[in-house]
C-alpha cells in the first residue's frame, strides 16, 4: 500500500539557494509569449495526443496489459516517453487553464499506462509485449541493455516528470502511484552491490529529484546520485556518446550526444543542490565555460553534427549542417535554469534567453503543428518543417516546455525579486518580508521598454534585482566565441516613478533596495539598436560574416524575402545601415530589418559575375521555414568570397529528379551546383540511400527539352569511418531512346573514388533522360553529392 503524503510533508533539508518562481504564479498576458502558449494548448497538445493514437504510441500500452491483441509495437523503445511528454505538457496548461474534457482524457490515458504496468511496477511495453521478434534493442531481460539502447531508465525519468506535473495540477495521485511503484523498482533493483548500470540516455536523475521533492522520500535521491557517481571507464559501453567515458566529477568538456548531455548536467546540478557536492559544481562550471566559451551556436543552439547528434570539436560550428536539435535547445534552457539556480548570476539567464528566443522557439511552427528537429543556421532549401517524425521526441519535448516558460520571468532569495526575462504578465509572490504582486507591461522583444509595477500591502523592504542582459551592453555571450564589431561601453538608464534611480551592479543585476510601496514604478528602456555580430576568427564557417541581432532575436536571411528566392549569394556592407520595420502582416507580426546589398549571378560559358544592388530583409530566425522550402542564412557575407553567387542555370539544373530514394527533399542535392569540399562535407547536400545495403539503386534526369550530352560527372558522398555510407561498388550510365533505356558507349572507365568527381565521357547521344544506377557495397549504403550533365 502506498503511503499518503502531502507535499508540505516533504520537507527538504538542502535545494537550491535561489527558487524560482513557479510559472502557476506568472500570468503571461503580452503579445508575443501569450499568443504562443495558447497555440500550444489549443493546437499543439490535442495534435499530438492525437498523433499518439494515430501512430500506435496508445496502443503500445493496450497491448502491453492484454486489451488489444497482437503483438505489433511503434518504432522505438522509447516511443513511450511521448505520452508521458504530452501529458506533463496537458497538465501544465491545467494548472493555468482548467479543462475539464482534457483532464477527463488524461484519467483515460493513465488508466491505460496503469494497467500496462506489471504488479513490481516494472512499466516497459516493449518488453511486456513479449513479440515474437523482440526489438533488437531490449535485451532478454531487463535492464540487460540498459548502457546501450534499451532506455528503460530514459522512460522512467519522463514518466517520474509527468507524474508531478499531473499531480501538482489536479491534486491526483493516479500517475504519481504509477510513478512511484517504477521508482521503488529502480531503488530495489540499482545500486551498489546491485545493479551497477548507469542509463544509456538520462533524464532518470532529474525525474528521481523531482519525486524526491513532492514524497520526500530520501531513497530517491540516492538512486539519482548513484546513476551519477556509476558512470566512468571500464565498462563495455563506456564512451563518451553518452558521457559515460569518464567519472562525472572528472569530466570537464561537453562532449558526445548533446540531449544526453545537458540533461546529465541539469540532474548534476539538481544532484548539487540537493546534497552539497561541491565536486559535481565544478565539473558543471568548468563544462558550461567549455560550451559558451567553444561550442555554442549564436541562436544558442548546441550540438554541431548529426553523427552522434553530438557536440563538435572547438569551435567547430557549421551552420547548414549543424544539427542543433531542438530537444538540446529545451535542455540547455533547464540547465541554465539550474546554473542561475546555484550561482546566482545574470550570465546564465543570458544563455537561456538566447535559446529560448531562438533556437528553441524554433523548433515549433506558427500554426503550432509542424516542426523541426535539427535548426540548422542555413538552408538551400533542403529543410522543411515536419508534421510528425517516427522519433518525435523533439515534438512531445516541446509540448511539455512551453506552457511551463513563465517559470522562468522570475526567482526569489529571501528578500531578492529576481526579474529575469522581459515578459508582460502579473504575477504573485511570496517574500519573507510579505507578499509582493508584481506587473509588467512591455512589447518585448520589439521594443526595448519595460514597465515593472510594484504592489505591495504596505510598505515592504526587498531588494528587486533586475537583470541588464549582455546584448544590451554590447556582449551578446559571456566570454569571446562572439562579439559586437563596435562594442562601446552602454549605460541603461532605470527610472522610479518617473526619475532617474541609482542602482547598484550585481552580478549582471541592476539592484534596487528599497521599501516599495503599491503603485512604485520601474521603468527601463533597453537599447534596440541593430548589433553585427561576429565570430572569433577560430570558428571558420563564419569567416568575413556578420548575424543580425535585435534585442535577444537573432535574424536571417530566408528567399521569401528577397530576390528571386536567393539569400546565399548576398552580400551586405559592415557600414550598411540597417532599418527595423515592423509588418504586422508577415508571421503573425514581426520586426524585420531592411538593408542594401548586393547579390552576384553567374553566366553560362563565362567566369564574369553579374552584380545587382537590391533592397535585403531580415526576419527573426525563430519564424523561418513557415512559408515552404527556402533558402536562408543567418551569418551574412560582407565580402564576396564568403557568398556563393547564383548559379547559371543548366542541363541538369533545369531537369526533375526521380530516384529510387523515397525522401524527395534529398532530390535538389543533385543539381544545386554547390560544390562540395570533400565527399564527407556535410555542409553540402546530398542524397543517400542509407540503411540499405549491397542493392542496386537510381538516380535520373528527365531533360526541360531534348539535348545532345557527351559527359557527366558524379562527385560520390562517403561520410567513412563513422558513418554508414561509402563509395559504391560500381556505377553504369543509360540514356533513353524512346520507351528504353540503353546504356550509353563509355569512352572513358567508370571511376569510383573519393574527394573528386568521378568522370566519364561517352559517345554522344541525344536524348530527353538520362539514368544513373548505382550498386550498393555489400556492407553500407552510398551517395552522392553532386550530378553534372554536359
Amino acid at each position: 500500500m502506498l503511503v499518503a503524503f502531502t507535499a508540505a510533508e516533504a520537507q527538504l533539508q538542502k535545494d537550491y539557494p535561489i527558487k524560482p518562481v513557479a510559472f502557476t504564479q506568472v500570468r503571461v498576458n503580452d503579445n508575443f509569449w501569450a499568443p504562443k502558449i495558447r497555440t500550444n494548448a489549443t493546437v499543439t497538445i490535442p495534435y499530438t495526443l492525437e498523433q499518439c493514437r494515430k501512430t500506435g504510441r496508445i496502443d503500445n500500452f493496450l497491448r502491453a496489459s492484454g486489451k488489444l491483441p497482437g503483438d505489433k509495437l511503434t518504432e522505438y523503445p522509447f516511443d513511450d516517453t511521448d505520452l508521458y511528454k504530452i501529458i506533463e505538457g496537458a497538465s501544465y496548461g491545467l494548472q493555468t487553464q482548467p479543462n475539464p474534457g482534457l483532464e477527463k482524457y488524461l484519467d483515460t490515458l493513465i488508466s491505460i499506462i496503469g494497467a500496462a504496468q506489471e504488479k513490481d511496477g516494472y512499466l516497459y511495453t516493449f518488453r511486456e509485449i513479449k513479440g515474437v521478434k523482440p526489438h533488437d534493442w531490449i535485451g532478454s531481460k531487463r535492464w540487460e541493455k540498459e548502457e546501450d539502447l534499451s532506455h528503460e531508465l530514459y522512460n522512467a525519468g519522463h514518466l517520474f516528470e509527468a507524474a508531478v506535473a499531473h499531480y501538482q495540477a489536479t491534486g491526483k495521485k493516479t500517475l504519481l502511484n504509477i510513478a512511484i511503484r517504477n521508482a521503488d523498482l529502480l531503488v530495489r533493483d540499482f545500486g551498489w552491490g546491485k545493479e551497477e548500470k548507469f542509463p544509456g540516455h538520462q533524464i532518470v536523475e532529474t525525474g528521481l529529484t523531482r519525486l524526491y521533492r513532492v514524497t520526500g522520500n530520501k531513497a530517491y535521491l540516492d538512486l539519482a546520485k548513484f546513476f551519477l557517481d556509476v558512470r566512468g571507464p571500464g565498462t563495455h559501453y563506456s564512451q563518451e556518446y553518452s558521457q559515460s567515458h569518464k567519472k562525472v566529477t572528472d569530466q570537464h568538456e561537453a562532449v558526445g550526444h548533446a540531449v544526453r548531455a545537458t540533461y546529465m548536467y541539469t540532474g548534476m546540478a539538481d544532484v548539487a543542490a540537493l546534497t552539497g557536492d561541491r565536486q559535481y559544481l565544478k565539473a558543471i562550471d568548468d563544462i558550461w565555460e567549455d560550451v559558451v566559451d567553444r561550442k555554442l551556436y549564436i541562436t544558442g543552439g548546441i550540438g554541431a553534427t548529426g553523427a552522434g547528434e553530438a557536440f563538435g570539436a572547438a569551435y567547430e560550428l557549421p551552420n547548414m549542417s549543424a544539427y542543433a536539435e531542438t530537444c538540446a535547445a529545451i535542455a540547455n534552457v533547464y540547465w541554465n535554469s539550474r546554473m542561475f539556480l546555484l550561482h546566482g548570476d545574470a550570465k546564465y539567464i543570458d544563455i537561456l534567453e538566447r535559446t529560448l528566443y531562438n533556437g528553441l522557439l524554433s523548433g515549433v511552427s506558427i500554426s503550432g503543428d509542424r516542426f523541426f528537429y535539427p535548426n540548422p543556421l542555413a538552408s538551400m532549401g533542403q529543410h522543411q518543417r515536419s508534421a510528425w517524425f517516427g522519433c518525435a521526441c523533439c515534438i512531445s519535448n516541446m509540448t511539455r516546455f512551453l506552457p511551463s516558460m513563465p517559470g522562468y520571468v522570475y526567482a526569489q532569495k529571501d528578500n531578492d525579486l529576481y526579474v529575469n526575462l522581459f515578459v508582460g504578465d502579473s504575477a504573485a509572490i511570496q517574500l519573507k518580508a510579505g507578499k509582493v504582486n508584481i506587473v509588467q507591461q512591455t512589447d518585448y522583444p520589439w521594443k526595448g521598454k519595460d514597465d515593472i509595477t510594484i504592489n505591495t500591502a504596505k510598505p515592504t523592504t526587498f531588494a528587486l534585482k533586475i537583470r541588464i542582459p549582455g546584448w544590451a551592453e554590447n556582449k551578446p555571450v559571456p566570454g569571446n566565441l562572439y562579439f559586437e564589431d563596435d562594442s562601446a561601453a552602454v549605460n541603461i538608464p532605470i527610472l522610479l516613478n518617473g526619475s532617474p534611480v541609482t542602482y547598484t551592479m550585481e552580478k549582471g543585476y541592476a539592484v534596487i533596495n528599497r521599501s516599495w510601496k503599491k503603485g512604485d514604478k520601474v521603468t527601463v528602456d533597453f537599447p534596440m539598436e541593430v548589433r553585427k555580430i561576429l565570430a572569433t576568427p577560430e570558428v571558420k564557417d563564419d569567416h568575413f560574416r556578420f548575424a543580425l541581432e535585435r534585442g535577444p532575436l537573432m535574424y536571417c536571411l530566408e528567399g521569401p524575402d528577397n530576390k528571386d528566392n536567393a539569400v546565399q549569394n548576398i552580400v551586405v556592407d559592415k557600414q550598411a545601415t540597417i532599418t527595423p520595420v515592423y509588418r504586422p502582416d508577415l508571421l503573425n507580426g514581426v520586426m524585420t530589418l531592411q538593408m542594401p546589398g548586393d547579390a552576384a549571378s553567374r553566366q553560362l560559358n563565362s567566369d564574369s559575375l553579374v552584380t545587382s544592388h537590391q533592397t535585403v530583409t531580415a526576419i527573426p530566425y525563430y519564424s523561418w521555414a513557415n512559408r515552404g522550402p527556402a533558402e536562408m542564412t543567418v551569418w551574412i557575407p560582407f565580402e564576396a568570397a564568403a557568398a556563393r553567387p547564383k548559379p547559371a542555370p543548366t542541363i541538369a539544373s533545369k531537369s526533375k529528379i526521380t530516384a529510387s530514394v523515397k525522401n524527395p527533399r534529398m532530390y535538389m542535392a543533385l543539381n544545386d551546383q554547390y560544390e562540395p569540399k570533400d565527399s564527407k562535407d556535410n555542409s553540402a547536400l546530398y542524397l543517400h540511400w542509407w540503411p540499405a545495403k549491397g542493392t542496386t539503386e537510381w538516380v535520373q534526369y528527365t531533360f526541360d527539352s531534348s539535348h545532345t550530352v557527351s559527359r557527366t560527372k558524379v562527385y560520390w558522398y562517403d561520410d567513412g569511418p563513422f558513418g554508414g555510407c561509402r563509395l559504391p561498388a560500381a556505377w553504369k550510365l543509360y540514356y533513353k531512346d524512346g520507351a528504353e533505356w540503353k546504356p550509353v558507349n563509355a569512352q572513358t572507365p567508370y571511376t569510383v573514388e573519393k574527394d573528386k568527381y568521378n568522370v566519364i565521357r561517352f559517345e554522344p547521344v541525344t536524348t530527353t533522360a538520362l539514368k544513373l544506377e548505382v550498386q550498393l557495397p555489400a556492407d553500407n549504403a552510398a551517395g552522392i553529392h553532386e550530378w553534372i550533365v554536359e
